[in-house]
């Protein structure tokens, strides 16, 4: 992990993780190009209809505020958690449900 990983993973362990955690979600850092950090959210949060008020509110919003110099933008990265393939797995396997 790189130095620059290490102080966004302390801003999102101190700032956003509480907040999501508290949903029954997660976030993991995908990648940092030129100032924008693509993130996946995970859990209750991967592919919620808030997904994107929740990035602009909580995880945008605090690493711009404490780490300028490294984010300026987050994306996230729409993904299907692997909780998810799994339910569907069951569901298929299990038609009879």
């Amino acid at each position: 992990m790189t130095e620059e990983q290490k102080r966004i993973e302390a801003v999102l362990e101190e700032k956003v993780r509480p907040a999501l955690r508290a949903h029954g979600g997660e976030i993991q850092i995908d990648r940092l190009e030129n100032k924008v950090l693509y993130v996946k959210l995970l859990g209750q949060c991967a592919g919620c209809p808030s997904a994107d008020l929740t990035n602009e509110t909580i995880v945008e919003a605090e690493l711009v505020k404490a780490l300028p110099e490294l984010v300026q933008k987050v994306c996230v990265v729409q993904t299907v958690s692997d909780e998810l393939w799994e339910q569907a797995k069951r569901l298929l396997r299990d038609h009879h449900l």
